[in-house]
C-alpha cells in the first residue's frame, strides 16, 4: 500500500522551506504506528509525537514533532509518514556508548577524565552523539592547556560495534609543559619588576625549578599570583590599585610562556582616623582595644584592616555573638590622598549552643571525642573553645579530618547545634626502619603501635631499636584519661645494652632492665605535670681495657646495682609542629630521685626551652633559641654513678664536635660525660632558596654553645665551645635526614672535631 511522506529530515522540519511543498489533507489520526526502535520506550516517542489517537493531525503539528523528537538526541533520522490515517513514525536510533578508553594520560588520571566527560552526558551507557564527544574533547583540552601543556594532542576513535553500539578510545598525547621565560610588568613604578616576581609563586627558570617546577605555567597559580601583587599593592596604601589586563603568550613551537601583567597603581594613601561604630554602647569600651595596632599618619594596609575586623569579630565570638557582622567602611579624600576607617559593628544576638553532634567515628567511641572538647552543650557560645576543641582533636592523630560546623537550630535564632565530623585514619603502625647515623652507625628499628587501641585512646607499642653503640627492647601502654579529670596513667618495660667503646666512650658495656609507671596531669590546655616510679637493674660487664673510673665504681658498689626512683617533670608546649615549628614555646623541666632504697642514691634536675620565632616579609625565616641545662650529683655519701653522667657534642647539641666527645677524659683520652651540662643553640631555618612553598626541606645557620663538667662542679663558663655553621634538614622519602657543616672555634687538643655531621633514618 502506498505511504504518503510528510517529512524525511530534521533539515526540513528546520529550513525555511515552504510547507506548502509538502502539504497534504488533514485527518483524524485513528491509529499510531512506531518503527525503527531497539532500546527506547515507545511510551517515550508518544509523548515527544504531540498528538494522541482521535486528534486532528496537520502540516504544523508535524513540523512540530520532528523537531520534538530529535531534540531528544535519541535518533539520526525521523521520519512521519500517513497510510489510511494511521501515523506511521519511523525512526533511526542513535547507538549507545558500550566503552569508553583512555590511552596516554598521566598528568590526569584516567579516573577524573571520564568523570569529567560523565559531568558532559558522555559516559558508558549513554546514546552517543558527535556534538557531545567534541564538546568534551575541547573541555578536556582546556584543562591541559590550564596546565601548561600546549601541546597536547587529543585523538578520539568511534569503532560501530554489534546491538547498535560504539566504542570511544581517545588518545591522549600529552606533550611537554611549556615553561616560562619571561614575566612583564606595564605601568609599575613603586615596584620593579623583580620584587613583584618575588611576590609571585611562578618564577622564570632556575637552578631548583627542576624540582619545585615553578617555572611550568598553570592558569590557576597565575590567578593567585595576580591576587598576590594586588595585596602587595594594598598593603602598602596603594587603596585604588588595579590590574587592567593581562596576557599569555605563546611561542611558535608552543613550548615558551610569556606573561604580560598591565597594572594601575594610582596613589598612596595614609589612615587619617579610625572609628568604631557600634549599635549597643558597651561594645565601645570592650572593642577600643582592637585599634591600637592602627594609628593616624599610618599608610593604608587591608591586611591591617582585615586582621582589626577578624579581632573585633573573634572577641564578639568568644562572648557568645556567633553571627556578628563587622564591615570596615573607608572614606577616601581625593586631595589628600587619605583615608577614615569606619568600623560598623552590628553584634547581633548571643547564641548559645543546643547540642554537640558526632559523626563519622566508627572506631573511636564518643567518649574518646566529647573528652578533649572545651565547648559544652547548653553553654554560651565561644569561638575560642570550639577553635581549641578542633586542636586538640587534631593532636591526637586519630582523624585524617576535623570538621566543626555550627548551623542555626530551626525556628532557634539564638541558638545553634555543634555538628563535629571526623574522618577516621588508620592508627595502628607496623614500621621496619633502617638508618644511619653517624654517631651510632647503622640503626635498625621494627616497632608495632596502636595510638587509638580499641578505640578508647589508649597508645600500645613494642620496639626494637638497635645501633652499633645501643640495644634497646621495649614494650609500653598509655592511657591519657585514666580518670574522668584527664589523669594519664601509664607504664614501660624495657631492657638496654650499650657498649659504649663505639662511641670511643670507653672499653665497657652495661646491661639494664626496668620498669617505668608514669602518672600525668594537665594543669592547662598547653601546660601538664607528670609523677613516674622507676625501677632499673643495671649490670657493668668490664675487661682488662676498662678505664680506671669504671673498675673504681665496680670496687665501691659492685658490678650490679638496683635503682628506684621519683621522677617529676612540668612541660608547656604552644608550637605549632612538632616536625617543623614556625611559632611558639616548647619548655620542659624534671628532676629525677634514686630514693635511699636503691644501691646507689643520687639525683638529677634538668631543664630545656625551646622558642621559635617567624620573621621576614612573608614569615618565611624563623629563628629558633634553644637552652639546655642539667645537673647531677649523689647525696647520702654516694657518687654520681657514671651511666648517669650528661654528654655534649654531635649533630643534636654541639655541632662540629664529635658524638658525646665534650667534657672530662680519661687516662685513654676518651670522654666519659660530666654531672653538668649547657647547651646554647641559636639557629635561623629557611626555605631552600626556589622552593619557599616546599614544605619537606630546610636550610640553616647554626651559632652552638656548650660542654660538660664532671666532679660535681655546676658550670664554668671559660670552659665552653662554640661552634657555627650551617645545615640541611630534608623530611626525606625514608626518613628524616640531617646534614650540618660546623667549624669549632675554640676547640683544644683533646676535643675530637668533625666538620661534616649527618643522620639519617632517625627522628630529631
Amino acid at each position: 500500500m502506498k505511504l504518503k511522506p510528510m517529512y524525511m529530515l530534521l533539515t526540513a522540519a528546520l529550513t525555511t522551506v515552504s510547507l506548502n511543498a509538502w502539504a497534504f489533507d488533514a485527518f483524524t489520526v485513528r491509529d499510531i504506528r512506531v518503527e525503527g526502535l531497539q532500546r527506547t520506550d515507545a511510551g517515550t516517542v508518544f509523548n515527544y509525537l504531540g498528538v494522541k489517537v482521535g486528534e486532528r493531525f496537520d502540516d504544523a503539528k508535524a513540523s512540530e514533532a520532528i523537531r520534538s523528537l530529535f531534540a531528544t538526541g535519541f535518533f539520526d533520522d525521523v521520519r512521519i509518514e500517513a497510510e489510511q490515517d494511521v501515523l506511521v513514525v519511523t525512526v533511526d536510533e542513535r547507538p549507545t556508548i558500550s566503552q569508553i578508553n583512555i590511552n596516554g594520560a598521566k598528568l590526569i588520571e584516567k579516573d577524573q577524565v571520564k568523570t569529567a566527560f560523565k559531568s558532559q552526558n558522555l559516559a558508558e551507557g549513554k546514546i552517543f552523539q558527535q556534538e557531545v564527544l567534541t564538546n568534551a574533547i575541547n573541555e578536556l583540552k582546556q584543562q591541559y592547556y590550564a596546565r601548561g601543556r600546549y601541546t597536547v594532542e587529543l585523538v578520539p576513535t568511534v569503532t560501530k560495534l554489534d546491538r547498535n553500539r560504539v566504542g570511544i578510545q581517545i588518545d591522549i598525547k600529552e606533550g611537554d609543559v611549556a615553561r616560562i621565560k619571561g614575566i612583564n610588568f606595564v605601568g609599575n613604578t613603586v615596584y620593579t619588576d623583580s620584587e613583584l616576581q618575588n611576590a609571585m609563586s611562578l618564577t622564570l627558570g632556575g637552578w631548583m625549578t627542576w624540582y619545585t617546577k615553578t617555572d611550568q605555567y598553570s592558569k590557576q597559580k597565575f590567578g593567585a599570583d595576580l591576587e598576590a601583587i594586588k595585596s602587595l599593592y594594598l598593603n602598602n596604601g596603594y587603596l585604588k590599585f588595579n590590574i587592567e589586563s593581562t596576557n599569555v603568550s605563546l611561542s611558535e613551537d608552543k613550548m615558551d610562556v610569556f606573561l604580560t601583567v598591565n597594572i594601575r597603581e594610582g596613589a598612596q594613601y595614609k589612615i587619617s582616623g579610625v572609628t568604631l561604630i557600634a549599635a549597643a554602647p558597651e561594645f565601645q569600651e570592650s572593642l577600643k582595644g582592637a585599634l591600637d595596632s592602627l594609628s593616624v599618619g599610618e599608610i593604608y594596609s587591608r591586611e591591617t584592616i582585615n586582621k582589626i575586623a577578624a579581632e573585633i569579630s573573634n572577641t564578639l565570638a568568644n562572648q557568645g555573638y556567633a553571627f556578628a557582622n563587622i564591615n570596615p567602611i573607608p572614606e577616601l579624600n581625593e586631595d589628600r590622598k587619605t583615608v577614615q576607617i569606619n568600623f560598623m559593628v552590628d553584634a547581633g544576638k548571643k547564641v548559645s549552643i543546643r547540642r554537640i553532634n558526632i559523626d563519622g567515628n566508627n572506631i573511636t567511641r564518643d567518649e574518646v571525642i566529647r573528652r578533649e572538647l572545651r565547648q559544652m552543650e547548653a553553654a554560651e557560645y565561644d569561638q575560642s573553645r570550639i577553635k581549641r576543641s578542633k586542636e586538640r582533636l587534631q593532636q591526637l592523630g586519630y582523624f585524617s579530618e576535623v570538621n566543626v560546623e555550627t548551623p542555626i537550630v530551626a525556628d532557634a535564632v539564638d541558638q545553634v547545634d555543634m555538628n563535629v565530623n571526623v574522618v577516621e585514619q588508620k592508627t595502628g603502625n607496623f614500621n621496619f626502619g633502617v638508618g644511619y647515623g653517624q654517631s651510632d652507625g647503622m640503626l635498625l628499628q621494627v616497632s608495632v603501635s596502636q595510638n587509638n587501641f580499641l578505640g578508647t585512646g589508649k597508645r600500645f607499642s613494642a620496639e626494637l631499636n638497635t645501633s652499633s653503640s645501643q640495644k634497646t627492647y621495649s614494650a609500653s601502654m598509655r592511657n591519657p584519661y585514666a580518670t574522668t579529670d584527664g589523669v594519664s596513667f601509664g607504664w614501660s618495660i624495657y631492657q638496654r645494652k650499650t657498649t659504649p667503646d663505639e662511641l670511643d666512650l670507653g672499653d665497657y658495656s652495661t646491661n639494664a632492665k626496668g620498669v617505668n609507671l608514669s602518672f600525668g596531669m594537665p594543669t592547662s590546655d598547653y601546660n601538664s605535670i607528670g609523677l613516674g616510679l622507676d625501677y632499673e637493674n643495671l649490670k657493668i660487664s668490664t675487661n682488662s681495657n676498662s678505664p680506671k673510673y669504671v673498675l673504681d665504681h665496680i670496687k665501691r658498689y659492685g658490678t650490679v646495682s638496683d635503682t628506684y626512683s621519683i621522677s617529676a617533670n612540668w612541660s608547656a608546649d604552644s608550637r605549632n609542629s612538632m616536625v617543623f615549628p614556625t611559632y611558639g614555646w616548647y619548655r620542659r623541666g624534671t628532676v629525677e630521685v634514686a630514693t635511699p632504697l636503691s644501691d646507689i642514691t643520687f639525683y638529677k634536675a634538668n631543664a630545656q626551652s625551646q622558642y621559635f620565632y617567624s620573621m621576614g616579609r612573608d614569615f618565611t625565616v624563623t629563628l629558633m633559641w634553644n637552652v639546655e641545662m642539667g645537673y647531677a650529683d649523689g647525696y647520702a655519701g654516694d657518687e654520681l654513678p657514671f651511666y648517669k653522667n650528661y654528654y655534649a657534642g654531635g649533630v643534636n647539641s654541639v655541632r662540629g664536635y664529635k658524638s658525646s666527645s665534650l667534657g672530662p677524659k680519661d687516662e685513654n683520652g676518651d670522654a666519659f660525660g660530666g654531672t653538668s651540662r649547657f647547651v646554647n643553640n641559636f639557629e635561623l631555618y629557611s626555605p631552600l632558596p626556589g622552593m619557599k612553598d616546599d614544605k619537606s626541606m630546610r636550610i640553616s645557620a647554626f651559632f652552638d654553645v656548650g660542654n660538660v663538667w664532671g666532679d660535681a662542679h655546676l658550670f664554668n663558663l671559660t670552659d665552653l665551645r662554640y661552634s657555627a655553621g650551617v645545615g640541611f634538614t630534608w623530611i626525606s622519602p625514608v626518613g628524616p635526614m640531617k646534614l650540618v657543616w660546623a667549624k669549632p672555634f675554640n676547640s683544644k687538643a683533646s676535643d675530637k672535631t668533625q666538620s661534616i655531621q649527618f643522620q639519617l633514618g632517625q627522628v630529631f
